[in-house]
């Protein structure tokens, strides 16, 4: 295996002989996460302090339904913000109840289970178009709607509901446990981390390896202001360390800005200017104020006159003890007010083609894996729809590679869990028992796919062993369940949805390319807001970022469709550098370079919508061909020479 450009996968003739393809590599291969020490602490405790509870009331099937709760909060706490995991947390657990509850009064109700199941796979898919704690809770609603409807559980039908609820906000109780100590230590660490990331990229500039710290400053910025922008106070105000926060990370886009204006021009930036913004990423982290300007060397263009000028500013806002409140901007805009957002969420489930697509796919494989079982005898066969959910209801990833991942993580789940129900009696035994287990989701869900479900397969059978009782039986049935449910979603929910198994990346690279030409008219526009081109700006890279995930999906998927996703890469990296060469134009403009001709502009502009034009049109590059007016002088020359570039790679010679 080598690596191609930016990190992606390539491989020689002699390494395919003999090899699984790249794709199965990709989704097997881990990632290179630290272990989250604190979360397996409290996937630990959550899990296996109910089933002692339940023992010692002599109850399990009461702690087994809490531990279950307890579960599925463990894996939807993914946040960083403790506002954000209270959302991330609390809020699906009522979808959850709900689900259990539509499930435990449809059980045994044969083919109106069935119906319900159905509608409510299409509901749960429909949701997930509205963001990521809709997505969760329609997960939830599912999941637990398939269990309540194939498990018997305890009387009354309020039971079940109440102690899955009380299982899922133990694990928000234990979350929150540090919020005191820690109410802001998430955000600011991701501010000081966004600062380092620009410091390496400052580092990089006029170097190869400032394609890939630029893409890493991009990703820490989208973090720090989700984190800080999704639950700020209405009026910045009454929160001191949010309106510091905000402001210290507002002062950081001047220098990311003039990064690209350095880099262009093939400038190396001395070492005492990273080393400054390291010095301010290390007095945020320390809470120090009243520092003085930083020894920097003296500028000598405007592309580093630009980033003199940001980093002394930084310096001054990051020092400063009171940041004005009434002088901090939202970089990406105001979010709108909780009806406006609602209305849009409603908007977007009820008259979107994409979530009804998305719905009735899911709808349609759960829909089959309810009629299977209800035809054909299958033990305990709300495991097969349990699948299904797993592998079509996550709104991320390849849903042939998490078919195929779900069936080999199932596998070395269940050798796992094999000698536990066979060896282990049920009993006080299982409570050290979950706590090991427990512990391991966390600690491999970071890892990939395949290695959460192979960490959750083992908690999931031993606790339905304590509500059915069928020990070391429950294996062989399980695992063939997974490869039905995983039958049933690589034919129903892939192979009969085209736009599952084709590549999107040039729809969404041609968006990218065309807001891109309106960001190249907006720049050099007399008169134009600079707030508002800063957002337009984050706009764009937001975009690119989605790209590359629709990019690092598609590679994921076997032949035809990996190998022609990977042919877009040089293009994708080609539009991200033509987004940087115009803010570094728009830089060097504002330090004194000249402006570019209007028509000089309008030529640059046009030649994008074209480029976007003709990539809509096909799902492989396309030709389109015309020519640049002017020589390779002035502030433009980097632009153009980047625009010509991108216009090469989509123009393959014949």
């Amino acid at each position: 295996m080598t690596t191609g450009a930016e990190g992606t996968p390539s491989t020689t003739p002699a390494q395919r002989r003999g090899t699984p393809p790249v794709w199965l590599r990709y989704g097997l291969r881990p990632r290179p996460t630290p272990v989250p020490w604190a979360a397996v602490g409290r996937a630990a405790v959550a899990l296996a302090a109910p089933l002692a509870v339940g023992f010692a009331a002599d109850r399990p099937v009461y702690g087994a339904l809490v531990s279950m709760g307890a579960l599925s909060g463990v894996i939807g706490d993914t946040a960083d913000a403790y506002r954000m995991r209270v959302l991330n947390i609390a809020v699906p657990q009522v979808f959850g109840a709900l689900g259990i509850m539509t499930g435990t009064l449809v059980y045994g109700t044969g083919w109106t289970a069935v119906l319900v199941l159905t509608l409510i796979g299409l509901v749960s898919g429909m949701m997930s178009t509205i963001g990521a704690v809709a997505s969760v809770s329609g997960l939830l609603l599912l999941l637990n709607a398939v269990v309540g409807a194939g498990l018997p559980m305890p009387d009354p039908w309020w039971v079940a509901p109440l102690l899955l609820t009380v299982g899922g906000l133990f694990v928000l109780a234990l979350t929150l446990l540090a919020w005191p100590l820690r109410s802001k230590r998430p955000e600011r660490a991701a501010v000081v981390s966004t600062y380092l990331a620009v410091a390496d990229l400052l580092a990089a500039a006029g170097g190869p390896a400032y394609e890939e710290k630029r893409q890493a400053v991009t990703e820490s910025l989208n973090t720090s202001y989700d984190l800080i922008l999704a639950h700020r106070s209405r009026y910045h105000g009454r929160s001191g360390t949010g309106v510091r926060l905000l402001s210290q990370l507002n002062v950081v886009i001047p220098l990311v800005e003039a990064a690209p204006a350095v880099h262009v021009r093939g400038i190396r930036l001395p070492d005492a200017i990273p080393a400054a913004v390291r010095a301010l990423a290390a007095d945020m982290a320390a809470g120090r104020t009243g520092g003085g300007e930083p020894d920097l060397p003296a500028p000598d263009s405007p592309a580093t006159r630009a980033v003199d000028g940001a980093l002394r500013h930084a310096a001054v806002v990051v020092h400063k003890t009171d940041p004005d409140p009434f002088n901090v901007d939202d970089r990406l805009g105001r979010p709108a007010a909780l009806g406006v957002r609602i209305r849009r969420a409603t908007r977007t489930v009820l008259l979107s083609g994409t979530s009804w697509r998305y719905g009735l796919r899911l709808a349609l494989c759960i829909g089959l894996a309810q009629a299977l079982t209800s035809l054909i005898a299958v033990p305990r066969s709300y495991w097969v729809a349990l699948t299904v959910t797993f592998v079509l209801k996550p709104d991320f990833g390849s849903v042939f590679s998490r078919a195929v991942l779900r069936a080999v993580g199932t596998a070395a789940g269940l050798v796992v869990a094999a000698p536990v129900l066979a060896e282990v009696p049920i009993g006080w035994w299982d409570v050290p028992v979950m706590m090991v287990l427990a512990a391991l989701i966390p600690a491999l869900t970071a890892k990939g796919y395949a290695f959460q479900t192979a960490a959750v397969t083992p908690v999931i059978l031993l606790l339905s062993d304590l509500l059915n009782h069928q020990g070391v039986d429950l294996v062989w049935p399980r695992l063939l369940d997974s490869l039905i449910g995983c039958a049933i979603v690589l034919v129903a929910g892939y192979l009969l949805w085209p736009e599952s198994w084709h590549t999107r990346i040039g729809h969404r690279l041609a968006d990218a390319v065309a807001d891109t030409a309106g960001y190249v008219a907006y720049a050099f526009e007399p008169g134009g807001d600079k707030a508002e081109r800063v957002r337009a700006r984050r706009r764009l890279y937001r975009d690119l970022s989605s790209v590359r995930s629709e990019f690092q999906r598609a590679l994921t998927e076997p032949p035809p469709t990996g190998p022609r996703a990977a042919a877009w890469w040089p293009l994708v990296v080609a539009v991200e550098r033509i987004v940087d060469a115009t803010t570094a134009a728009r830089v060097r403009v504002d330090h004194g370079a000249p402006e570019p001709e209007p028509a000089e502009v309008s030529a640059v502009a046009t030649q994008l919508r074209e480029l976007a034009e003709g990539l809509r049109t096909s799902e492989v590059l396309v030709e389109v061909r015309a020519e640049l007016p002017g020589d390779e002088q002035g502030v433009l020359a980097p632009l153009r020479q980047e625009v010509a570039a991108a216009r090469a790679i989509a123009s393959p010679a014949p």
